[in-house]
């Protein structure tokens, strides 16, 4: 599974963050990123794989984003 996020749809809530930060980290620009295995972040819109530890908490982060701007593909 791989999880991405469309910023032009993030306000920067950090909900996800909060859920899930070691998927999801607030940038200078003021929305979420996804952070990938190395911990860094991700251009907006390039989705990284959801370690299988971590999909419980990736799919609560993108069901209680505000803004459904969160997308998990399989």
């Amino acid at each position: 599974m791989k999880i991405w996020i469309d910023q032009d749809l993030c306000t920067g809530v950090a909900l996800c963050e909060q859920t899930c930060p070691d998927l999801f980290a607030m940038a200078d620009d003021g929305v979420a990123h996804v952070v990938n295995a190395d911990g860094q972040l991700l251009p907006g819109g390039q989705a990284a794989p959801v370690p299988g530890e971590l999909l419980e908490s990736a799919i609560d982060a993108a069901e209680d984003c505000p803004e459904n701007c969160i997308f998990i593909d399989s």
